[in-house]
């Protein structure tokens, strides 16, 4: 998962499917800050991440009267969650329809955009820099612990050694230097 504003990596998952990979980074921002609610997110329209939502952050509502007491979590109100899913023809796209699962659609969609591009990106460039994720190299990891542990330093690597000229700030003072980079302030607690 990546932060939207910062394109920091803040959690993965790994696991045999889409579903369950999805539960381990909602556990994992469950831990690390959103203790009571997932923050705003964008997504394509694969996986199960509104499942997921709902298993980690999901209440049960209260019981309102006579009858069976309800055991089945629900979402919340004041989620905000919005799938990209892209239309190809000929393995090309086409187009593209923004389909609001949890929110308000006009303010999640301003909120969020109508692209997945940074997303695509940085899955790009952990392709790149990972050769453990590409098939058919002496690299490949056959053990998952060996897999996970790459991964972890690969988004140790991208998170506090590579600079993202995403984040660059325009200077519209300097003719000579456009563009400065943003800089994060760190803590290591």
């Amino acid at each position: 998962m990546i932060d939207m504003d910062s394109r920091l990596r803040v959690a993965h998952g790994i696991a045999k499917t889409e579903n369950l990979a999805s539960v381990e980074v909602f556990q994992i921002l469950k831990r690390r800050g959103h203790p009571d609610s997932p923050q705003p997110m964008v997504s394509n329209g694969w996986g199960g991440i509104d499942d997921a939502m709902v298993e980690i952050y999901g209440v049960v509502p209260e019981c309102k009267g006579r009858g069976r007491p309800p055991t089945i979590k629900r979402p919340r109100s004041d989620w905000q969650y919005l799938q990209v899913v892209k239309n190809r023809e000929n393995g090309r796209v086409v187009g593209i329809k923004p389909r609001v699962i949890y929110g308000d659609k006009d303010k999640v969609v301003e909120l969020m955009g109508k692209s997945t591009v940074y997303v695509e990106r940085t899955h790009l460039t952990m392709r790149t820099f990972n050769s453990r994720l590409t098939r058919k190299t002496l690299a490949f990891s056959k053990l998952l612990d060996m897999y996970m542990a790459s991964a972890a330093f690969d988004d140790i690597i991208y998170n506090i050694v590579r600079l993202l000229k995403s984040l660059r700030v325009e200077r519209f003072n300097d003719p000579i230097r456009r563009w400065i980079p943003r800089l994060l302030q760190w803590r290591l607690d």
